[in-house]
């Protein structure tokens, strides 16, 4: 593996440090990447909600993007939430120019609470613009019911049932998460450009879930960009199977922490403090 590599995340900003810019950062240094960051948003938010969003203009986005992309090689660039066609088109163009090696898309539209985030017309630029962008996409059971405009699934078959529908999409991995459905376990679902498996995982009984699908996207981002080039796809496998050993633990490890009265963060930190 690579002895230093570097990576981007595109996201929102989160004062709570749970979630977005602020826990992608950490998930990228506790993983050995050196991270950098562009703000597509900034957010008055807690452990409790949401109060106010404040989108940043797309040629700022555009102006971030480019000014770090002339200066430093990414090997990987994390996505995150994208409400709008002209973001979407910019980071395509700019990707597109300075292609890293690995584009992992969180596609998030969808709150806990199960609100929609995103418009009709972000919806649509995020599967038409960013999917076929991506190499992989993280989606949870709600935003691939969103991307597939059908409902969400209830079960394992009807989970796999969806995964041809998200690989037409254009992305060559896709890690569809079946944290939502109920059970002591929540596998997820692996295609990958020849087949398909199931990553099996049990459930932790916790509430500190705010950031949990950030910190997933972020690891396997991380965990990417170390892989050489040219890497198999046991060595890709592999490399998404850490990133969700590292997310365990880190759950597991979230009682050690008390940030806010709602929903806490996982702690990114684990394995040094």
């Amino acid at each position: 593996m690579a002895s230093s590599v570097n990576v981007l995340t595109i996201a929102g900003s989160d004062p709570s440090g749970g979630a977005g810019i602020q826990a992608d950062l950490k998930t990228f240094s506790a993983l050995g990447a050196y991270g950098t960051s562009v703000i597509t948003a900034l957010t008055a938010q807690n452990t409790q909600g949401v109060r106010g969003v404040y989108p940043i203009p797309a040629d700022f986005i555009r102006a971030q993007l480019e000014t770090l992309m002339d200066d430093v090689e990414l090997d990987a660039v994390k996505i995150g939430m994208v409400a709008s066609r002209d973001v979407a088109e910019v980071i395509k163009e700019v990707l597109e120019k300075h292609r890293p090696r690995w584009i992992v898309l969180d596609p998030v539209m969808v709150a806990k609470s199960g609100d929609i985030l995103v418009d009709d017309a972000g919806i649509r630029a995020v599967r038409d613009i960013l999917v076929p962008l991506a190499d992989m996409i993280t989606p949870n059971l709600p935003e691939a019911a969103v991307l597939l405009d059908t409902g969400s699934p209830e079960s394992l078959d009807a989970m796999e049932a969806m995964l041809p529908g998200l690989t037409r999409l254009g992305a060559p991995y896709v890690v569809l998460k079946g944290g939502h459905l109920r059970g002591e376990t929540c596998p997820d679902l692996l295609a990958t450009p020849d087949s398909h498996e199931w990553l099996p995982a049990s459930r932790i009984q916790t509430d500190n879930l705010h950031g949990t699908g950030c910190a997933l996207s972020s690891a396997m981002t991380a965990c990417l960009a170390r892989l050489p080039v040219g890497a198999s796809g046991a060595e890709v496998v592999a490399a998404i199977t850490e990133a969700k050993r590292w997310l365990h633990e880190a759950l597991e490890a979230s009682g050690r922490l008390s940030v806010g009265k709602g929903r806490g963060p996982v702690h990114h930190f684990h394995a040094w403090w």
